[in-house]
């Protein structure tokens, strides 16, 4: 299928820009040019950043109703579309159709709940006369939009990690100024291209497409953004933390998700669930299952059918439906995790099935005995690779599962409730699965994780926590 390239323009406070510098969007599963966005210069995103200062004024004024109008328009906009944009997901990234399908139907779930917490952002009244000498005190707090919000945003999914930060920032009445992955961008400016259509005032939101060593630390460190909602990896996130300067900072930074399965689980339902939660985008997800921790007694039949079902799984063309998994985001990936593998085999781990690289493919590939020492054990792989250990009990499995340095989302797999409850409370993540992998998430749940796995909180109700402040307000009464 031969592309016939557009040359995209990005989307800078409402009007559609061209740049005299473009960059080349590629296909991964073949490396062919898909189409050509702009390359923004340091100049272009001072410029957004001054329309967006008078777009976060238009934001704050518009009221609740037009919020929600509006937000809804574009998830309408983006349902009659649904092809077009599964199918930009599709060629752009490593996703199949079926996923991405399933990416576009949660984006718009996304923006309807996004309008729905709009009418929610509430305060509460405080009871002053708590204090001895305050009785004649009453008041309140509510809740304001800070104004402008910076939001760097990954390839894994292009368009609903964007909408996770577009649709809250939009209902809590602030501008924001995207800059998508640059190898992923086109997702991104359809997402604008549906809220230019649904009605959004100019100057609202900027979709700037550019290389982030040009345009993302101006972005970073302008004192005017005061807030940086940032989803992408640690050493990225650390160097944002370094820059940014007085301003909120929400970060999601990937993971190392372990799964506990237990001898009293049901074994079809563990290995059907963490089969796809390994290998789903191929393994390029921060929630995807990347260590499993099974019950000794049990561990010979789940490793038999664990690697029986990952044979099973279609690696090939993304836009076929028989597709189960298509390539990493570039043959670079592809490489980096192929090394990983290889340092793990040389180091004593067993490959059990995949360890083979095709370009940017890599075959879904399953591991044991893999030493502590071993990078792949420790750190977030972000590839179709997961690790089994066999271990007596729930106590190791949770000491185990707590040996690395992240902690978004784990899952466990039992139908004992006391251990279940004992795993809840001992584990050391952002949220856990009972009965169900890691990679288990809906859009309107508080989403974020402990240690390096980031800062805050997203999912819809709770990015609009972090993207507004409260302002007391107090009145002294005179006396009756």
């Amino acid at each position: 299928m031969t592309a016939q390239l557009t040359g995209q323009k990005m989307f800078l406070a409402g009007n559609w820009v061209k740049c005299d510098r473009m960059i080349e969007v590629r296909d991964p599963q073949d490396n062919s040019i898909i189409d050509t966005v702009p390359a923004a210069s340091a100049e272009d995103m001072m410029t957004c950043i001054e329309e967006a200062k008078e777009g976060a004024k238009i934001a704050a004024s518009m009221p609740v109703h037009e919020r929600m109008q509006i937000i809804n328009a574009a998830a309408d906009y983006i349902e009659k579309h649904t092809e077009k944009y599964a199918r930009t997901i599709t060629r752009e990234g490593s996703k199949t159709i079926r996923e991405a399908t399933k990416e576009v139907a949660r984006c718009i779930q996304t923006l309807r709940i996004s309008a729905e917490e709009a009418r929610r952002i509430h305060g509460e009244t405080i009871p002053f006369d708590q204090m001895p000498g305050s009785e004649n005190r009453v008041g309140y707090y509510y809740r304001f939009p800070i104004g402008i919000i910076g939001a760097i945003t990954p390839f894994n999914d292009p368009l609903n990690l964007v909408a996770h930060k577009v649709g809250p920032a939009i209902a809590s009445g602030n501008a924001i100024i995207v800059k998508p992955a640059t190898v992923t961008p086109l997702s991104a400016l359809l997402l604008a291209e549906a809220f230019a259509e649904a009605g959004l005032p100019s100057k609202v939101l900027s979709v700037i497409t550019g290389y982030g060593n040009e345009i993302g630390d101006v972005l970073v460190t302008h004192p005017a953004i005061r807030m940086i909602s940032f989803t992408g990896g640690l050493e990225a996130g650390e160097e944002i933390a370094r820059k940014a300067g007085l301003k909120k900072l929400s970060m999601e930074l990937g993971s190392n998700s372990p799964v506990i399965v237990l001898e009293d689980a049901d074994l079809e339902d563990a290995v059907e669930s963490t089969v796809s939660g390994a290998f789903w985008a191929a393994g390029q997800n921060c929630l995807g299952v990347q260590r499993i921790y099974v019950q000794e007694s049990i561990m010979g039949a789940f490793q038999q059918a664990f690697v029986h079902c990952t044979k099973q799984y279609q690696v090939g063309d993304k836009q076929s439906e028989l597709t189960d998994m298509g390539p990493l985001i570039s043959e670079k990936e592809a490489i980096r995790v192929e090394n990983m593998v290889n340092e793990a085999i040389g180091k004593g781990a067993v490959l059990l099935t995949g360890g083979e690289r095709n370009g940017a493919f890599y075959s879904p590939t399953v591991l044991t005995n893999v030493p502590d020492h071993c990078v792949i054990a420790k750190e977030e792989i972000f590839g179709p690779v997961v690790l089994l250990y066999a271990v007596a009990d729930l106590d190791s499995a949770i000491q185990k599962s707590n040996d690395v340095d992240y902690g978004l989302q784990a899952g466990v797999f039992t139908n004992d409730v006391r251990k279940a409850y004992k795993a809840i409370a001992k584990m050391d993540v952002g949220g856990i699965m009972i009965n169900d992998s890691s990679d288990y998430r809906i859009d309107a749940m508080p989403f974020g994780g402990t240690k390096k796995s980031g800062l805050g909180r997203e999912g819809i109700k709770f990015a609009i926590e972090e993207m507004t402040e409260q302002k007391v307000v107090c009145f002294k009464l005179s006396s009756c």
